[in-house]
């Protein structure tokens, strides 16, 4: 379904939609209003940053340590919303202090507010969430607990659907600039690993696995970044320093290539063909008209003369 531009959800939600959350977080959570990819190798790499940044909020050492546990899984969830809820805008205005001297918060205004809506709108799901968890959890009512069970099924995939988004487009900061995204990916990536490596708390994994599964994703999700917005700069001369309103023009969608033929080429008809078809029907290389043009044909009568005259 196509996604009308200039509503947040464009369009694409209607009543059966909410029986299926992760569509449903894919509208809310990536709205309409966030710009296209440029570049399809850009997007891979966003998907290969999301994989690492996921590493990086939960932890893989959660799973190796003590096995999976919905709880703990999902309180490092909601420590993560709170580092993103401070970490955010705290960086969004650093950059908006170096992009003074090019450009204005003014001309920003719309992306800002609309990205920080987004912002807003995911930490208030994840501590719903949380606090649905935990009151179910603490009431002891079998009742209760069945029947809250399916609401909160559906807020666990939604939520986890929503942050595989808000991880990709990081709350629409590329409205904002092209490569907030992955600044921001790696700011938070290094601010969630930091406080393990200086406290030591390597969650009883030893000193060698510790640091390896600590610092794996903060410098996967950095190199990636790297790549990224090098590629940003390489092939549409997008700088992370500039305003955005300094930026060159990006280009515009690539014509679709025709059906048939090659592209701007007209679909060409049979360069040898003949230009008057021969009747449909009977023997091509019957002699007469439209037949073939060697045959001989029936000869009109020749009158015939006495050769002795008289």
């Amino acid at each position: 379904m196509t996604r009308t531009r200039g509503s947040w959800t464009g369009g694409t939600l209607t009543a059966r939609s909410f029986l299926k959350p992760h569509k449903v977080a894919r509208a809310v959570f990536h709205p309409a209003w966030i710009p296209d990819s440029l570049d399809p190798s850009i997007e891979r790499l966003k998907r290969f940053r999301i994989i690492a940044g996921a590493v990086a909020s939960l932890g893989v050492y959660t799973v190796l340590e003590g096995g999976f546990d919905v709880t703990e899984l999902l309180e490092n969830a909601l420590t993560a919303s709170a580092v993103l809820l401070f970490l955010t805008p705290l960086t969004v205005g650093v950059m908006l202090f170096v992009w003074r001297h090019t450009g204005t918060v003014r001309q920003l205004r719309v992306p800002l507010l609309n990205a920080l809506k987004l912002l807003l709108l995911f930490v208030g799901c994840v501590v719903a969430l949380v606090l649905l968890v935990q009151t179910t959890n603490s009431s002891g009512s079998m009742l209760l607990i069945m029947g809250v069970g399916l609401t909160m099924m559906w807020m666990l995939v939604f939520v986890a659907y929503g942050a595989v988004r808000v991880s990709g487009n990081f709350f629409g900061t590329a409205a904002v600039h092209r490569c907030l995204p992955a600044l921001l990916a790696t700011v938070t990536s290094w601010l969630m690993a930091i406080p393990d490596l200086v406290t030591g708390d390597l969650h009883g994994l030893g000193l060698t696995l510790g640091v390896v599964f600590i610092l794996g994703a903060p410098v996967t999700v950095t190199a990636i970044a790297l790549l990224e917005t090098s590629r940003l700069k390489r092939r549409y001369g997008i700088r992370l320093g500039t305003h955005p309103a300094g930026l060159p023009p990006l280009p515009g969608p690539v014509p679709p290539v025709p059906p048939t033929g090659l592209p701007h080429v007209p679909p060409q008809g049979n360069p040898y063909g003949h230009p008057h078809p021969a009747p449909t029907g009977g023997n091509p290389y019957a002699p007469g008209a439209g037949g073939h043009p060697y045959a001989p044909g029936p000869r009109p009568p020749h009158p015939q003369r006495n050769p002795y005259g008289g």
